[in-house]
């Protein structure tokens, strides 16, 4: 396995070093997206080893893994791990999905976090639990945690996918096309670290939208 991690990033000088170097034992190239950030996030994160590509401009999540993950596939790489760059994950989990995938039986490895009321603030708790729940009757996956920026995915299954997404809807579209392919599923239960940093994720707006982007990507869209 050759795995590039990949994180989309945006104003997130503050806790992004700290993340790719916590990576930086368990992978083998770290790649930051830089989409438009207003701070340090691109020098803070060269500093700390990573490659960097930079957007001009704030483009969106869904912009920013588009153009890392053209990157990464021009590569020899087998295996891509997206995660945010906030701080709400870190590298101690990646070896759980590293070995989750090894076998070679699974093609996508999903870190899902645990939702606990009294960690997780409360609009993002129920955002994620409705949603997830909806999301995951409706493509027919079963997945606890639908909107998980914390995946491992086969770079094969990856090539001509043909995503479109370019905000947050990313994480679904992306399910729901890999598992139009019959992509092999593994989940994996993780950590988050919720408080380090206001979350730039519009619970209610968001998921609203997530979810009904979903149907287009799962009936009006091509495979």
């Amino acid at each position: 396995m050759r795995v590039c991690a990949v994180l989309p990033a945006f104003d997130e000088a503050r806790a992004i070093a700290g993340v790719i170097c916590s990576l930086r034992p368990h992978v083998d190239m770290v790649l930051v997206v830089d989409d438009g950030s207003t701070d340090g996030t691109s020098v803070e994160a060269a500093g700390a080893g990573a490659i960097v590509i930079r957007h001009p401009q704030n483009r969106g999540k869904g912009c920013a893994l588009r153009t890392a993950l053209s990157w990464v596939l021009d590569r020899s790489f087998t295996h891509v791990l997206l995660m945010d760059a906030d701080g709400q994950h870190t590298g101690g989990d990646v070896p759980a999905l590293i070995a989750a995938a090894a076998d070679g039986a699974v093609d996508l490895v999903v870190g899902e976090r645990v939702f606990s009321r009294r960690d997780m603030p409360g609009p993002r708790y129920y955002a994620n639990l409705i949603g997830s729940w909806a999301l995951s009757k409706f493509i027919g996956v079963p997945v606890a945690d639908t909107q998980s920026g914390f995946r491992l995915i086969r770079c094969d299954v990856l090539r001509d996918l043909g995503l479109t997404a370019r905000g947050y809807e990313i994480e679904t579209e992306m399910l729901i096309r890999l598992a139009r392919r019959g992509a092999r599923l593994r989940r994996v239960p993780v950590r988050a670290v919720y408080g380090a940093g206001p979350s730039k994720l519009r619970p209610v707006r968001d998921t609203t939208r997530t979810c009904l982007l979903a149907v287009k990507y799962r009936f009006l869209s091509g495979a």
